[in-house]
Parts: structure tokens; sequence; C-alpha cells
């Protein structure tokens, strides 16, 4: 029942899952697609023993200690391929011979140990029946007469003590043996709990993996809904890309254009202020020229007058007469060339608006993406027609597996097989309650001699008077011997059944530990499984076989097991792709196929695109050649950089008047000193107004600004507006002659993007498949269960513990059956006792009995003999 119901729950999941291809990965937007719907198992496969682990920790070790040598997998393997056969021959063959040997040499410590119990299993029941006869024959101590010795009390407290310590040895024995008894019929009652833990993961798996293959199914949905929202963007998908490739060249062309239809306004801005910066300045020099003239006329009659042909004041008057030509003005804007006819030219240029015709270019080229989406409407819903057919071929395709068939299948043997467990479950209940029962009584019996042992030394100790004779020892202390005896006797009788149990349980419970529970921790056994021909000498791989009936596929059951315990999809444990292949539910390429070819066929026309006509670009020729180039501009700036008068008036004024100040007092003192004054009048009320006013300030400001604008701009214009008008046609080539090309690059990246969502939806199918549907856990779960919990941890390790303990109470018991024998010497009452005679010391103080022993006529030998 358990291996039908494996082979149809890995034939249900190899015709749910299915390879997918690998594929090329371009890097598109990322789809979310969820998670698949998992539920939680509840079986966790991990025994926790609690404090008897610690005795399971000393078996282990002493099990190393008995069998220290590794798992034989080349040994286990070549008895598995030997093919013995009926004759004595077969055996006698040299490669079997030595087999045998190596067998025997790996188990030398089983088979030791275990000719050790036997050679126990039979001497001690001899033993004990020749110790009995030697006793009633009055030997072995069995004669009723004790011989005194000097050191007899510390011979009896050794032989107490020795008695009592083996007592506890074997106490504790019987102890661990109890425990183990106890802990297997513990977990056989609660291993009830983890089958059904184990049955509910199991229908848990089946009843998740149709809704998870649902789920991968429906979630074609999001790869279909993303593919149409792009399809119906394609103005801003498509329509972007190839605007923002063509950008590239199209883009600075018109910011070049825009940027000379700024420059052109500027050039009239920067012509217009020259013009009225000349303008002011001129103004205010020639007023102040007029007045230097004035002046400086004035001051020349006055230096004329007969006074200055005095000898004290000629020479002064010459030097002022000499000093007149200073008084002028410095910078003479009068002689500055016009800039009319230039600002006549460029006042015609503006008469057209070149930055509205680029602004024109600039709105056509925005246009692509409403060109893209009016010329690829017709393609565009083909290509949505064929993403239908997609899902509807999947949805058809799903919906004709016999999934729900299988499923059905499935379920109803495992619920057979749970049914069988559940009806046999108290069977199982009462055989364990059978051995555990058989197990007591075997405790019981080391239990039975413990007491007599335990009642012997207590009896023993509490009623031996050391002043009382062998004779007159008191009925406790003679009660405590008879026990002694008792446990001496029952322990012939049992020990050689305590031996046989623990011989058959060591052997068992040893080698399951060595073969089967140790390998299986660290997988040697699932090597040992998956070795090539082993367990079919025509397979291969025996798994591989049984499942795909190809032993060529490699699957081992090693490498189930541990995907199964990393809880990996069934398929990629099973490799179930050599089962069962639905490659047409997931194999959308040919479908993809039909989606490039039809987006290879978009034919998107950009000529209607005019970036600059060409009214713009004679515009811009007619730019160049305004004339601003012929202008003088450093005529301009030496004027500009000049200081408005030669000489600094008001310096000009305190030497006139120093110098009025050496000439003899009279009138012509008082007229240089007036004209002294004026001069200084000049100069507060037209010089530095000049200078410092804001209107003429601004003025000089800003013919230097636009004097220097004017000459960057007019600085190699000619070949500055050539470089625009032929960006401008370049670009403008680009979209009329070569804009296919960046069209057929940028449709091939859309392409690349559409189909990119199948991809990626075929990889996260994979990668779900592999990692998350149909996770094969319960599967791992149910054989750790069945082997590390069940057979290792609660059998093995309970029933070597249950060994252990009573095979250690077992040895035990013959040093206690020695010391008790010699103990109770000192405890039972004898029927003669050695009698001193201090005139005869011949025979050292030992008599005859017949001789010189006094009979003891209160007991009888009869009730004493044994």
């Amino acid at each position: 029942m358990a291996v039908e119901l494996c082979l149809l729950l890995l034939m249900f999941c190899g015709s749910t899952i299915s390879e997918v291809q690998p594929i090329y990965k371009p890097p598109p937007g990322t789809l979310d697609f969820g998670f698949v719907p998992a539920k939680t198992y509840d079986t966790g496969a991990y025994h926790e023993p609690g404090a008897i682990g610690i005795l399971f920790k000393i078996v282990h070790a002493f099990l190393y200690l008995v069998q220290p040598n590794t798992f034989p997998q080349d040994l286990i393997r070549k008895l598995a391929q030997q093919q013995f056969g009926n004759t004595q021959g077969d055996y006698q063959k040299p490669e079997n011979v030595v087999l045998t040997l190596q067998a025997i040499y790996y188990e030398i410590g089983f088979i030791v140990s275990a000719a050790l119990g036997l050679l126990f299993i039979l001497l001690l029941p001899l033993v004990g029946l020749c110790f009995c006869m030697c006793r009633c024959c009055d030997n072995c101590g069995g004669e009723m007469h004790q011989r005194q010795k000097k050191n007899a009390d510390c011979q009896r407290s050794c032989f107490a003590t020795f008695l009592f310590v083996a007592s506890l040895i074997i106490s504790v024995g019987v102890l661990c043996a109890y425990a183990a008894n106890q802990h297997l019929t513990n977990q056989v009652r609660g291993a009830k709990k983890l089958v059904n833990s184990n049955f509910k993961d199991l229908k848990i798996f089946l009843n998740d993996t149709p809704a998870q293959i649902d789920y991968l199914v429906s979630q074609y949905n999001t790869t279909k809904d993303k593919a149409l929202s792009d399809l119906n963007n394609v103005g801003p998908v498509l329509g972007t890309r190839v605007q923002e490739q063509l950008g590239k060249e199209v883009r600075p062309a018109l910011d070049a254009a825009l940027t000379m239809a700024g420059a052109i306004r500027e050039t009239k801005e920067a012509l217009e202020n020259v013009s009225v910066s000349v303008e002011v300045l001129q103004e205010g020099t020639e007023r102040l020229h007029a007045n230097l003239t004035d002046v400086k006329m004035h001051l020349s009659n006055t230096l004329n007058d007969s006074a200055c042909n005095a000898a004290q004041a000629a020479s002064t008057c010459n030097i002022i007469r000499n000093s007149l030509a200073q008084l002028n003005i410095n910078a003479n804007f009068s002689g500055l060339p016009g800039v009319s006819s230039q600002l006549a030219k460029i006042n015609d240029v503006l008469k057209i608006d070149l930055s509205s015709l680029v602004q024109k270019g600039y709105a056509a080229f925005n246009d692509t993406p409403d060109l893209v989406v009016n010329q690829t409407r017709n393609i565009l819903s083909d290509i949505k027609s064929v993403l239908e057919s997609i899902g509807s071929n999947i949805t058809t395709f799903t919906r004709a597996l016999p999934v729900q068939k299988i499923l059905a299948d499935l379920m109803v043997h495992l619920t057979q097989s749970e049914a069988y467990v559940q009806d046999y479950f108290p069977l199982v209940e009462q055989y364990d309650f059978y051995r555990w029962l058989g197990c007591l009584i075997l405790c019981c019996m080391l239990v039975l001699i413990l007491v007599f042992y335990y009642l012997g030394l207590l009896c023993g100790t509490c009623g031996y008077d050391k002043h009382a004779s062998p004779t007159t020892r008191g009925c406790i202390s003679n009660t405590g011997g008879n026990f002694l005896m008792a446990g001496v006797g029952f322990s012939f009788l049992f020990s050689w059944v305590l031996m046989i149990v623990v011989v058959l349980t060591f052997v068992t419970g040893g080698n399951v530990e060595k073969l089967v529970c140790e390998p299986f921790e660290d997988k040697n056994l699932f090597k040992v499984l998956d070795t090539p021909y082993l367990l079919n000498k025509h397979w291969k791989n025996y798994l591989a076989g049984i499942i795909f009936k190809n032993p060529n596929v490699n699957l081992t059951f090693e490498k189930v097991y541990s995907d199964c315990k990393e809880n990996k999809g069934i398929y990629t444990s099973l490799h179930l792709e050599h089962l069962f292949n639905i490659n047409e539910l997931l194999n959308i390429s040919m479908y993809t196929e039909d989606v490039a070819l039809k987006i290879e066929h978009i034919q998107i026309n950009l000529s209607k695109i005019i970036l600059l006509d060409e009214i713009g670009k004679e515009n811009l020729l007619n730019f160049s050649s305004s004339g601003i180039h012929g202008i003088d501009f450093s005529a301009y700036l030496t004027e500009i950089n000049k200081s408005v008068t030669k000489v600094d008036l008001l310096s000009f004024a305190n030497d006139l008047e120093a110098r009025a100040d050496q000439l003899p007092k009279g009138a012509l003192e008082n007229a240089l000193k007036g004209h002294a004054n004026n001069i200084r009048m000049i100069h507060n009320q037209q010089v530095v107004p000049l200078e410092q006013a804001m209107k003429y300030v601004k003025a000089r400001s800003t013919l230097n600004q636009s004097i220097r604008l004017l000459k960057r701009t007019s600085s190699e214009l000619m070949v500055k507006v050539k470089n625009v008008i032929s960006a401008v046609n370049a670009a403008q080539d680009l979209i009329n002659n070569n804009a296919s090309q960046v069209i057929v690059q940028e449709t091939k990246k859309y392409m690349d993007t559409i189909i990119g969502y199948f991809e990626q939806y075929t990889e996260w199918v994979k990668e779900s498949i592999s990692m998350e549907v149909a996770a094969c856990k319960p599967i791992a779960n149910v054989i750790d269960t069945a082997v590390d919990i069940f057979l290792c941890s609660y059998i093995a390790d309970s029933v070597n513990t249950f060994w252990f303990g009573l095979g250690g109470s077992s040895m035990f018991l013959i040093p206690a059956i020695i010391f008790a024998v010699k103990l109770s010497k000192y405890y039972r009452r004898m029927d003669t006792e050695d009698v001193y005679d201090d005139t005869e010391n011949g025979n050292n103080g030992y008599h005859k009995e017949h001789l010189y022993g006094i009979h003891n006529p209160v007991f009888t030998s009869s009730v004493e003999q044994w």
C-alpha cells in the first residue's frame, strides 16, 4: 500500500509540472507575480528524548567501543551484489571467503561480545548446578561449620561492602532497563499523533498542489496585462524611445537655433542701448566742453593783462598759461561711429519671429508619440489577438490535464493507508503492552534478587552480634544469611534467561544502530542504495528505473532526500521532466516569435516633421550679414575707459589758487582766484555728476556691456550661423532619411521589453516549480519519521539502553553471587564451632567435630543444610 501510494504521488506531481527552457533575460520592468500559495506543514521530524538522552549517549559511546569501525559501504555493496549459490562450493570461492572474513572483521566486536554472552549462558547454569551439588555434599561452603579467624570481622565487612556496591550497580542497571522500557512504551503511545501529523501533511501536499499550479497559470494574466498596457501606451513607450534617440541630435540643433534667436533679440537690445547711451554721454560731455572752453578763454584773457608782464608775476603767469591746455575733456563720445544702420538691419531680421519657427519645430518633433500611435494602430490589434490566444491555449491545456482524477485516486489510497494504520495501531499498542510486560518481568527478576540481597544485608548487619558464637547467632542474623543464599539461588536460576535476552537484543539493536541509524544520519546509507546495479543488476539507477522506467536518468536516493529535506519542489527533486513534459503550456516561444515578427513590421514615417523651414534659415543668414561685426568696438571701449577730463579740475583749481597767492596783492590775484572758484564749480556741477550721477554711470555701464556683448556676438558670427544651419539640416536629414534605422533599433528594444515580460513569467514559473510548487518536505518527513524517529530514536535507542542496563546487571550478578556466598557464612547459625583448650595447641585451635565439637541441640543440621 505504501509503495503504491508513493508511486501514484510521483506520477501525480510529474503530470502537473514541466520543465521550462532556459531563455534570454532582457532588462524590462520587473513584474510582481506575488507569492505562490502554500500552507505550513505541521510535522516536525525531530525527536528530543529528554533526560534519558544521557543514557542514549552512554550506550552510543559503549557501542563505539564495541564497534569502532566506520560504516562498511564497500563491503555491503559487495555482499549485496554477490550471488551465493545453493552448493557448498559457492561459499568456498575465494572471493566469498574474503567477503566473509571482512564481515567477521567488521563484526568482531559484536561477535566477541556475543560469544562472551553465550559463554555466560552456558557456564553460569552449569556452575550453579555444580555449586548446588557441591554444597549438598557439605563442600563449597555447605558444611555448617565456621572456622574462627582473627580477621573475621574485616572479611565480613569487606564482603558486605562489595556485595552492597555490586547490588547498587545492579540496581542502577535495573533502573536504566526499566526507564528504557517505559520510554519505548510512552513513545509508542504518543506515536499516533506523529503519524496523524504526517498523514495530514500529505493531504495538504495533495490538496495544495493543484491550487498552486492554477495560481501559476493565472499569473499569465499579470504578464498579459502588463504587455497590453505597454501596447496601449505605444506612443509614450515606443514613441518616446524613438524621440529620445532622435532627440540626441534634434534637440541640440533646435536649442542652437533657439539660442541664435535669443542672440538676435539681445543684439537689437544691445544696439539700442549703445545708441541711447552714446547720446546721453555726448550731451554731458558737450556741455562740459563748452564750459571748460569758456573758462579757459576768460582765464587766458586775464593772463594777457599787463599785470602779468611785471617781473614778479611773469613766471607765474607763464606757468599758468602753459597749463591751460589741460582744461579740456578727455572722453569725446561725439566722434564715435553710429550703429543706426546695423540696428535697422536687425529690425528687419526681427520682422520674422525665428523663435516661433523654432518652437514649431519643437512641437512637430514632440508629436512623435502621436505619429507612432496613428501608424501602429492595425499592428497592435493583431498583437493583442496573439496575447489573448496564448492565454486561451494555456487555460485549455491546463483544463485538459487529469489533475482532479489523479488527485482523487491519490486521496483514496492515502485515506485507505490512514485507515489501515488507524485500524492496526491498537494492535501495535497491544503487542507493545506484551513487550512492556515481558521486559518488566525481566526487570522484576533482578529486583527479586536485589530484594534478597538487600534484605540479607539489612538483617545480617542489624542482627549480627560479634559476641555471639557461630552456633548461637540470632534469628535475624541467620535470616539475613538465608536471604543472601536465596538471592544466590535465584541468580543462578534467572541469570542465563536474562543473558539470552541481552545477547539477542544486543546483536539486533547494536547492528541496527551501526548499520542503519548512523549511516542514515550521515547519508552513507543512501550512497549504498545509489550504487549502480545494486538493487537491480540491469539498472544503473534503481530509483529512476522505478519512476521513469529509464535507469540511465541520474536520479539518486540521496539527492531526492536532501532536496525534499530542504523543502524544494518535487519537480526538481525527482527530475520529473523525464516523466511528463508539458512544454506546450509554458513554451511560448512560437507565440513570442509571432509577436516579434509583428513588432518588426512596424513602419513609422516621420518625414512630416519640419524642424526649421527655409524662411527661418534665411533669417539666420540675414542676421549674420547685419554688419554688427563692422562696428569699431575698440573705439567705443577706448572712450569708455577714459576719464571725463584730462586733468583733475579740483587739483587744477587748488594749484591755480596757490599760484595766485604767489602774485602781488591786487586785481590779478583776485581774478585768478575767481577763475579757480569757477573751475571748482564746474567740477562740482558737471564733472562729478558725469562720474557719479546714475544717469551717466548707467549709460557708461550699459554702453560698456552692450559693446562687449556685440563684440562677443559678432565674433565669427557667420561661422556660428552656418554651424546652426548645418546642425538643423543634419537633424532634418536624420529624420527624413536615417530615422528608419533608429526606429528599427528602438522597435527591437520595445519588442525585447514586451517579450521580456513573458520571459520573466516563464523564469518565475521555473523558479516557483523548483522551490515552491509541491514542496516535498512531507515525503522527507515520512522517511525521517519512519527511520530516524520510530526505528532509531524510539526503538533502537530504547532497546539498546534496555540491554545495556539488563546486561550490566546480569554481569554483576557473578561478583554478587561470590560475595553473597562468602558473606552468608558470617550471618547464618552454624551447627558446630571451634573449641579452644589451653592445654592443647597441636591443632592450632581447630578440632574435629566428632572429637571436640559441641553439638547444638537447639538447631538441627537438616534445617541449615543446602
